[in-house]
């Protein structure tokens, strides 16, 4: 089963709001190659659910994939933040999935707790630079975060 890892700013959409509404749409990804990551998954994957863009950065839980890629519909809102207004119905370049909510963890892995466990020194969150919103987790960084827990 493949994994990943998604980020999202809290005040935007958190865990604790994938938490209450048990399902929801992840959409807004404007970058092609996080979004050529999100054309990878399939429903049944799981992924750590970042926290970026906030106080204290880092994993904040486990969510799921409920449902493979298909056009994201923000794209095609023009009250969306997430507009794109060279995408159409027939020719929309973006992709969301939906995604289940699976656990919450006690207190969210920091990133420079990340960033310091020898295990994850490879995984291109902890590299210098890397600004993906979605990307890979292999088995063996799963397994490592999971023991970080």
């Amino acid at each position: 089963m493949p994994y990943w890892l998604m980020k999202s700013e809290p005040d935007e959409f958190s865990i604790e709001d994938l938490d209450k509404l048990g399902t929801a749409r992840w959409d807004g990804v404007r970058n092609y190659q996080a979004r050529n990551f999100l054309r990878q998954m399939g429903e049944g994957d799981q992924f750590f659910f970042y926290h970026s863009s906030c106080a204290t950065p880092g994993i904040a839980g486990i969510g799921c994939i409920t449902s493979a890629a298909y056009p994201d519909p923000a794209a095609l809102d023009p009250d969306s933040a997430y507009y794109d207004p060279k995408a159409s119905e027939s020719k929309n370049p973006w992709s969301a999935v939906e995604v289940g909510f699976v656990e919450r963890f006690a207190f969210t892995l920091a990133l420079p707790r990340l960033k310091a466990e020898p295990a994850l020194a490879q995984m291109p969150l902890v590299q210098k630079g890397s600004r993906l919103s979605v990307m890979p987790v292999s088995e063996s960084e799963w397994s490592a975060i999971l023991a970080m827990r």
